[in-house]
């Protein structure tokens, strides 16, 4: 098993996340398949998924067989940290209990270890289960307060069907409007994080409220600008013997945020997986990075700004 792989960090919740996961977002088969299973058997026990990735009924199977295959993996479920996600057409407090139940049954298990709000807003369903957008391409907001959804997701929670409950994309002030109605704190915030989006404020605010964040795209996610172009982040790959791509995880894991870089190809799991905490001098010049990209901006698809023009 690689080292870093081996770290976990604390929730709120008591429950303990590992450092490095894997990221399903876009993956589909057959390219799946071997992604997870190369992961698990290099040693990944934290799985990221989600309802809107249209893969957890295969992510189900492949988990299954791995659970099966025990001379060449040796992994039980109980060894793995499963994340899901409420996509935002489910918000309302009934939709909440469907949705989950679909995630299980698709995922082939009886509870989760983290289950996110994926998104701040609900949205109106159009008849493919998507967003629904109006004529100018906006989604159409349905009035559905965070309250509402946030304490179904409480009640998953108390039946034991969830380890830990959380958010995905929220802003400091999402959070705080949540805060105020919340019986029991977000244990994790799941949020883009890079060089190019390090989001200190939020990262501040999260640390003061016991609020775990999880950093997603941490690599960018291929986009241009590319912080694995940028000179810092090369020179030290250079002075530390290291890819850009391993820097960048080593740097989200030194600010405590855990990972879960997604790849398509089983080779790069391991380059992704091998990482170590960067030293002070190496945080401060990627650190004095100026350059502000988001990979994932919701403008983009929805005409719908959650982040407020933040950067």
């Amino acid at each position: 098993m690689i080292e870093m792989l081996r770290k976990t960090l604390q929730l709120s919740s008591n429950a303990a996340i590992p450092v490095v996961g894997l990221g399903t977002w876009t993956l589909q088969p057959p390219a799946l398949q071997p992604v997870i299973e190369r992961a698990i058997e290099l040693g990944c026990r934290h799985i990221d998924c989600a309802a809107i990735y249209e893969n957890e009924k295969y992510v189900g199977e492949y988990l299954q067989s791995i659970f099966k295959n025990n001379e060449r993996f040796n992994v039980a479920r109980n060894d793995l940290f499963i994340v899901s996600k409420l996509w935002n057409t489910k918000h309302s407090r009934e939709d909440v209990f469907t949705a989950f139940e679909q995630t299980l049954k698709d995922l082939q298990t009886d509870y989760l270890d983290l289950y996110l709000i994926h998104w701040p807003f609900s949205f109106h369903e159009d008849e493919r289960g998507y967003s629904k957008l109006d004529a100018n391409g906006v989604a159409i907001i349905k009035p559905v307060p965070i309250s509402e959804t946030w304490a179904a997701m409480e009640e998953l929670l108390a039946q034991g069907k969830v380890r830990s409950i959380g958010v995905s994309n929220f802003t400091a002030t999402h959070l705080a409007e949540l805060l105020k109605a919340a019986k029991v704190k977000p244990a994790v915030n799941q949020v883009e994080l890079h060089p190019f989006l390090p989001q200190h404020d939020l990262l501040t605010f999260c640390e003061k409220n016991e609020i775990r964040v999880v950093a997603y795209s941490p690599l960018g996610s291929g986009k241009q600008p590319s912080s694995m172009e940028h000179p810092a982040v090369v020179k030290i790959a250079k002075e530390m013997k290291m890819t850009p791509a391993q820097v960048l995880l080593s740097w989200a894991i030194t600010r405590g945020t855990p990972i879960i870089p997604k790849t398509s190809q089983p080779e790069r799991l391991e380059e992704n997986f091998d990482i170590k905490p960067l030293d002070g001098e190496s945080m401060t010049a990627i650190n004095a990075i100026t350059t502000r990209f988001r990979v994932v901006n919701p403008v983009e698809f929805w005409k719908v700004d959650c982040f407020d023009g933040e950067l």
